[in-house]
């Protein structure tokens, strides 16, 4: 149990003693009332609206029933006063005893402090990268990559259990084009001069190993053959050799995922004819026929009647089509059968998508609600693209020309770490730039150094206390005055930056926290520049010097804890 909760305990405690005395009736909602820092630190270190959410049901005055839990409150020997402001929030402020034993809390909870546990766990289906399997991972890709790795950690250790997936999109043309260009890949390992690749196919020069492997195992049989007796057999073969090069590009990044979901397989399930009858049993798939285009209608425009999914039902615009004039599924009938299928394991789904797809969420957040009935929390979080710039200058790249910056060579070139700490940097649906230069520029301005620094030097401690010849087998924490609790009452907040990111689906909110506490220890780092008697380590004084050292582990194990949910290793000593 955390500061927090143990106070939230406390204040349902209080609650209910003026139940029990008839000061509130009893059965009143307690949901929205909360326990948190106040906004402004110089008002305590803690705060609760419960008098401002429960005044109005219980029919009393928000400040004088303020004044009732205040009373509840104070009396605790954690408490060193309490007051009410304004029409009736209450703050607190706690002894330095009572920060010196969440200190303490911290170390002796050591990797798992601010991890969540739960009885009854909830299964999260996280579905993220699911990039075309086309050619290898390319940075367009790597930040939503890191984004679902880092915020499936979150979620597991919000208490969640978590579904990592990727969804292989290899149903669709774009497979058959692949196949395509890899047959002209064999050809050439064959000898044959097949000359500039034509516009439509893929260029990219990672075809020709796929197309030397089928040369070497098939010789010449399909050469001259025509594309309806090779066209599956090498769509098989090419998808299953870019989905191994995508694993590989992957795992540099560390990121593995438990479930590679294949839409080929998926409708040979017939998982979207599954989909489309459960809803027409509902009356939420019906037969009829779209609206004219809006505009100048197309010559070539007749209307025809479609499966139409009612999806207007649901806050989107117009009803939509899930199958074709030809009776293919369209894209949007093939994605709902997917997230139908997702469903059936999960009791929440997240996606991570491109900010290019945002027009398609409100359909398919209609389609997820109407499949589940409402029971299954989904959210779609929109990443931006990055902007890739070498000494502020853009770099230029061109999927379709083949010529573009693979994830694996930016890896290889700052560091995994470097990249997924960088991602975590912004919100997800804000412009990001990443920097060559920048993204290992040794300041303040870079959180990927900053933070590391701040981890470096503590553990730059221990090296020198032992040099200076001082042991500590135990720490007196009294010695740790008010500007050093401050450090611990930010500390604190983990657990709660923890829950709420994993709430708001939200992993940046780590990489911020871990900033502003890097900052701040940082300062009071800074501050024994000028005043000697303010260092963590005085060879004098090695009962402070514990103290401090103390305070120092603490923060360093938050800061590896928090790491470790972004996926990035803490650092002992920078180079």
């Amino acid at each position: 149990m955390t500061l927090y909760t143990r106070f939230a305990a406390h204040l349902d405690a209080a609650l209910d003693s003026l139940v029990s005395e008839g000061a509130l009736p009893a059965g009143l909602e307690r949901r929205a009332v909360t326990v948190e820092p106040p906004r402004d630190p110089t008002h305590g270190d803690l705060a609760t609206n419960a008098a401002m959410v429960l005044a109005k049901p219980a029919g009393t005055n928000p400040r004088a029933l303020a004044e009732r839990i205040a009373a509840e409150l104070d009396a605790l020997e954690e408490v060193a006063s309490v007051a009410v402001a304004g029409p009736g929030f209450i703050n607190l402020r706690l002894t330095d005893d009572t920060w010196r034993a969440e200190l303490s809390a911290i170390l002796d909870a050591g990797d798992d402090y601010g991890r969540i546990t739960s009885a009854a766990p909830t299964t999260v289906n996280v579905e993220y990268v699911s990039a075309n399997p086309t050619g290898p991972m390319h940075m367009g890709h790597c930040r939503g990559a890191v984004v679902g790795d880092a915020l499936a950690n979150l979620l597991e250790f919000a208490g969640h259990k978590v579904i990592r997936e990727y969804y292989v999109n290899d149903a669709g043309g774009q497979v058959d084009v692949l196949a395509r260009s890899v047959h002209m890949r064999y050809r050439e390992a064959l000898g044959e001069d097949v000359g500039a690749i034509p516009e439509g196919l893929y260029p990219g020069d990672y075809l020709v190993p796929v197309g030397q492997e089928l040369a070497r195992e098939f010789g010449d049989a399909f050469a001259d053959k025509p594309e309806a007796d090779w066209l599956v057999l090498f769509r098989t073969r090419a998808v299953a050799a870019m989905m191994a090069m995508i694993r590989a590009d992957l795992a540099l990044l560390g990121i593995h995922h438990g479930v590679f979901a294949s839409e080929a397989a998926l409708q040979a399930a017939g998982k979207p004819e599954a989909a489309e009858a459960d809803l027409r049993a509902r009356d939420l798939v019906y037969d009829g026929v779209l609206e004219a285009p809006k505009g100048e209608t197309p010559e070539d425009w007749e209307p025809v009647e479609l499966p139409l999914f009612r999806s207007t039902r649901f806050g989107d615009d117009q009803d939509r089509p899930i199958r074709k004039s030809n009776g293919q599924w369209t894209y949007f009938g093939a994605d709902l059968a997917y997230h139908y299928q997702k469903a059936e394991n999960a009791d929440a789904l997240i996606d991570i998508w491109g900010a290019d797809h945002a027009g398609t969420v409100k359909r398919i957040v209609a389609a997820v609600q109407a499949l589940t009935g409402g029971r299954t929390r989904f959210d779609v979080k929109l990443v931006q693209m990055v902007r890739l710039l070498r000494n502020g200058e853009p770099v230029k790249m061109s999927k379709r020309s083949g010529n573009f910056v693979t994830l694996a060579d930016v890896v290889r070139e700052v560091g995994k770490d470097v990249v997924r700490f960088t991602m975590l940097t912004r919100k997800a649906d804000a412009q990001m730039d990443f920097d060559f230069a920048k993204v290992v520029e040794a300041s303040k301005d870079n959180p990927v150094f900053y933070v590391n620094y701040a981890h470096a030097r503590i553990a730059s401690l221990h090296r020198r206390a032992e040099e200076a010849g001082i042991d500590c087998p135990g720490a007196d924490l009294s010695h740790l005055d008010t500007q050093e609790l401050a450090l611990v009452k930010l500390a604190a907040q983990f657990p709660r930056i923890v829950e709420t990111a994993a709430t708001a689906r939200e992993p940046h909110r780590i990489a911020f926290y871990l900033y502003d506490l890097s900052a701040m220890f940082h300062a009071l780092w800074n501050v024994g520049n000028d005043a000697p008697e303010r260092r963590f380590l005085i060879v004098d004084n090695a009962a402070l010097t514990c103290a401090r050292l103390f305070l120092a582990d603490a923060i360093g194990q938050i800061i590896r804890n928090g790491l470790a949910i972004m996926g990035v290793e803490a650092v002992r000593e920078m180079n």
